[in-house]
């Protein structure tokens, strides 16, 4: 009897002659299949995954920049807004950089207004933005420091100009008083003097002879003589003399058919003038004047009668002449 050490083909629990079992063969590589189908997904959703978390680190380093880029232009023109918010006036020059400015400005937001808008661009344009700025905001602020300058100079010359202007009204006032001072010595100085004034009353007899009498029935005419001394300073030329007589009963005496009438004195006021005299005046020279002058009834009062001459408004002289009542053989 022999043994042997290797297994026996046949089940000794199988029957012969029945077909082989490969459920669990299938079932192996069904489950093998799945293991490595799971595998892969996993394997493919970690992959999926890192790119993912590594789109969204590019996304949030990209959107970081635009940030970035934004707020910098944010700050460039909140540095602009303090410029135009300070309600300066820009003109010329100045004008000119606002207007680039302006326009950078412009260049800038359409750069950031685009999806895939270049930052680097952008950041280069804003960079030329802040130095725009930062020049107009100095040329500005110069311009301001020379503006409160001129102020002040300005001011200084204002005071000066209101003190030289009250100056000029004080002169101006003396000028015009030295001038109405002067006006008035003028014509003062320019008012001629009568000397040597002589009242004389004439008897015209009926041949023509004429002689001087102190009796008031004999006396036609009172001869009135002066001589006007020389003056420098009246002009030559026409000159008024208004005649004043008072009569004995101390009232002016007025002959309207002889041309009577009123003037205004500068010391006396409005006076009534008895006769009116022109004589034609030569400057700097003494001139002789005589005329005769009689009542219009032709009769004389007794008693003392007074005698004014003006000119310019100022008495020049003045005399008397007394009449007496004549006798059995005046």
């Amino acid at each position: 009897m022999s043994y042997s050490n290797y297994p026996s083909s046949t089940s000794p629990n199988q029957p012969a002659g029945q077909p082989k079992d490969n459920r669990k063969l299938i079932y192996g590589i069904l489950i093998a299949a799945l293991v490595g189908t799971w595998g892969y997904i996993i394997y493919d959703k970690n992959k999926s995954g890192e790119k993912i978390n590594q789109l969204t680190t590019q996304y949030t380093a990209a959107d970081s920049s635009r940030s970035a880029v934004e707020a910098e232009y944010n700050d460039a023109l909140s540095r602009m807004d303090s410029l135009t918010g300070s309600n300066t006036k820009l003109t010329g020059d100045l004008a000119a950089r606002k207007n680039e400015i302006d326009s950078l400005k412009s260049s800038i937001k359409s750069e950031l207004s685009k999806k895939n808008g270049d930052l680097r661009k952008a950041h280069n344009m804003i960079a030329e933005l802040n130095g725009k700025i930062t020049d107009l905001l100095a040329q500005v602020e110069q311009l301001k420091q020379e503006n409160q300058t001129l102020t002040v100079a300005n001011t200084d010359l204002t005071n000066q100009r209101d003190t030289l202007t009250v100056q000029k009204a004080r002169v101006q006032q003396t000028l015009d008083t030295t001038e109405a001072q002067r006006a008035h010595i003028q014509d003062v100085g320019s008012t001629l003097h009568a000397s040597n004034i002589n009242i004389a009353a004439i008897d015209i007899k009926g041949s023509g002879k004429e002689k001087v009498t102190t009796t008031a029935k004999r006396a036609d005419v009172f001869r009135i003589s002066f001589d006007l001394d020389e003056n420098r300073i009246a002009p030559s030329g026409s000159k008024d003399l208004y005649v004043c007589v008072t009569g004995p009963d101390g009232h002016p005496i007025t002959i309207p058919a002889n041309g009577s009438g009123t003037f205004q004195s500068r010391d006396e006021g409005e006076k009534v003038f008895t006769n009116k005299v022109t004589v034609q005046y030569e400057q700097g020279k003494r001139m002789p004047v005589s005329f005769d002058w009689k009542p219009e009834s032709g009769k004389y009062q007794t008693g003392n009668y007074k005698i004014e001459i003006y000119q310019n408004g100022y008495k020049i002289g003045e005399g008397t002449k007394a009449l007496k009542k004549g006798g059995l053989f005046s």
